[in-house]
């Protein structure tokens, strides 16, 4: 994997999670506004905790490649 390819990952992986947390402040935002039911707010939280750890694991992915071209 370049340099670039690497660098592209790190962008899309840094969208996801911007796009993740305006999700999760957007959907606590407009739960609490429109007096949505307990259970639909927890499916927001769980749709953004998904998107998180789908980020962790992408960074997780970028360190091992990063380290794998290294040596």
């Amino acid at each position: 994997m370049t340099d670039e390819e690497q660098a592209r990952r790190g962008r899309v992986i840094a969208l996801v999670i911007a796009a993740t947390g305006l999700f999760w402040i957007a959907a606590t935002a407009l739960g609490a506004a429109l007096d949505w039911s307990q259970r639909a707010r927890a499916l927001c939280d769980l749709a953004a905790l998904a998107g998180f750890g789908m980020a962790i694991y992408m960074l997780f992915e970028l360190w091992r490649a990063r380290r794998a071209n290294k040596d």
